[in-house]
């Protein structure tokens, strides 16, 4: 049912702040549990769940093993996965894939009505579920949001966002909401004492990205804001073939393309990635990232080409590619189309445990705002999707086991000032995330990156910059601090991974104080040490 905003400070004890598969996927599990879903766009939109091309990772196909699934996922991390956490993961696949089916989502099936699986980059086996081809994020959230508003229990509020947590002791008492796109609104305050974060990604921090302009850290910010531990920030996968067309954000030609057989080609007409990795265009993400980008930087160009491989069938295989295509005047059937390397996924995020939960009490994450240790340095292709699900599920189980307080009545709260959204410095934010915490990094870059996003946080008057902001210090503070190359994080100074694999751990407080150090060490010039 959808309530207005009036009604809200009457709300259950259990909040979930996104709309996107995560969230919806959790609040249906809590069913007839009372929930309320906060989300800033209309519910099914503005999450980046609906823009997933690839599908759904599950071992269901006869000769594929959860086992093997796992050892994949392990592999493609680049030795930061958490190995229980993978093998748990993959042992669940099927049962949240069967969870699926029964909420309607039409997953394609072969001719003899088996669930029909693809094969994607760095995986050993064909065990991608898709709809339609490349339609797997539109249509499970349209069958999630079709069930979410057939559930009495589920209150939706559409067209805010959650801009502070509010704590006490260590623990969430509830949020501070303002009308999105309305800055000098008079926020909402809600009493809570359990809230699950299902905001999604990062990647609109980027000025080139795959993801929707809601995917800007928030969840991430409001978090760390509150206390919470963040894990592995600087880890952002970048896709390698977004098709470059002048969109923002940029189409998005999925990987199964090149599972089928579509090749990388320079605007010489010659494959490049050959020589790059003996897995070619299959080879993990981050290593294709740098190929395409390192053509794109020479000044050659990147094309995908699926000519041979697919030639008149890519309409009917591929249709959201196709169409994006076509309304970019390129038929990609009989012409390759151009690509480079766009933010498109963040293995970092909230800090959780088995259960989902925070370091900060009455505090759950799911879905890409979270860091579950599954993804390591770098996710294996159509997994994010799997652990939205996964961890969502969890979640409901592990809140419905709980006792969870009343809402404590909040004392009166002081209304935070906020100005206009400027939105050219939010313009000159992404450019920077992407010329100097992109798919190359350096030293000398990251530190005037850190520098000026923590300048960012301190001066800006507006609460929806500040929080961008305090994302983007997250992860180039971590990104300076890590001096090595590892999955998604490659520093040019820094080419080789150390012997030793470590996650990171991190507070705002640890972010702040490397931003510190480096604006003292700028204003009395010693030698960088990382």
């Amino acid at each position: 049912m959808r309530n207005q905003i009036e009604d809200i400070r009457n709300t259950p004890n259990v909040v979930i702040v996104g709309g996107g598969l995560a969230g919806l996927f959790c609040a249906l599990k809590l069913a007839p549990r009372p929930v309320t879903v906060i989300t800033a766009a209309p519910l099914g939109q503005g999450a980046s769940s609906a823009w997933a091309q690839g599908g759904i990772a599950a071992a269901v196909a006869e000769g594929d093993s959860p086992e093997a699934h796992a050892a994949d996922t392990i592999a493609a991390g680049a030795g930061l996965v958490d190995a229980d956490v993978a093998h748990g993961l993959a042992r669940e696949a099927p049962a949240r894939i069967d969870d699926l089916l029964r909420y309607g989502v039409p997953f394609d099936r072969d001719l003899e009505g088996h669930l029909a699986v693809g094969r994607e980059a760095a995986h050993s086996a064909r065990r991608i579920v898709h709809v339609q081809g490349d339609r797997a994020g539109q249509a499970i959230l349209a069958a999630l949001t079709t069930a979410v508003r057939a559930t009495p229990s589920i209150r939706v509020v559409e067209g805010y966002l959650a801009e502070e947590l509010l704590t006490a002791d260590g623990a969430v008492t509830g949020l501070r909401l303002r009308k999105a796109g309305d800055p000098i609104a008079k926020p909402v305050t809600i009493a809570a004492r359990a809230i699950v974060l299902a905001t999604g990604g990062i990647g609109h921090l980027y000025a080139v990205t795959t993801n929707p302009p809601e995917a800007r850290g928030l969840g991430l910010a409001i978090a760390a804001r509150a206390g919470a531990v963040i894990a592995d920030p600087e880890f952002v996968q970048f896709h390698p073939t977004a098709i470059m067309v002048g969109r923002d954000p940029a189409p998005l030609a999925t990987e199964a393309l090149r599972g089928e057989g579509a090749v990388l080609i320079n605007g010489n007409g010659e494959r490049f990635m050959q020589a790059v990795h003996p897995l070619a265009e299959l080879a993990p993400r981050d290593i294709v990232a740098r190929g395409v980008f390192a053509e794109v930087a020479a000044g050659r160009g990147a094309f995908l080409d699926a000519r041979d491989a697919l030639g008149a069938r890519f309409a009917e295989k591929f249709p959201t590619v196709h169409a994006s295509c076509r309304a970019a005047g390129i038929d990609p059937a009989r012409e390759p189309i151009p690509v480079a390397p766009a933010a498109h996924y963040h293995m970092g995020g909230i800090a959780v445990d088995a259960r989902g939960r925070s370091s900060v009490q009455g505090l759950w994450a799911a879905g890409e705002v979270s860091c579950t240790g599954a993804h390591g340095a770098n996710r294996l292709a159509s997994n994010s999707l799997l652990e939205a699900v996964v961890y969502a599920a969890r979640i409901a189980e592990d809140i419905l086991g709980c006792e969870i307080p009343s809402p404590a009545h909040l004392a009166e709260q002081p209304v935070p000032r906020n100005c206009a959204f400027p939105a050219l410095a939010a313009q000159n934010l992404r450019a920077m995330m992407t010329s100097h915490v992109g798919v190359v990094r350096d030293r000398e870059r990251l530190a005037e990156a850190v520098r000026s996003f923590a300048a960012i946080e301190r001066d800006t008057g507006n609460i929806a910059l500040r929080n961008m902001a305090i994302t983007a210090l997250l992860v180039a503070a971590a990104a300076f601090a890590r001096r090595e190359s590892r999955g998604g994080h490659y520093r040019s100074d820094h080419p080789t991974e150390s012997p030793l694999a470590r996650r990171t751990m991190t507070t705002l407080v640890q972010a702040r104080e490397i931003a510190d150090r480096l604006a003292e060490l700028k204003r009395t010039p010693q030698p960088i040490t990382a």
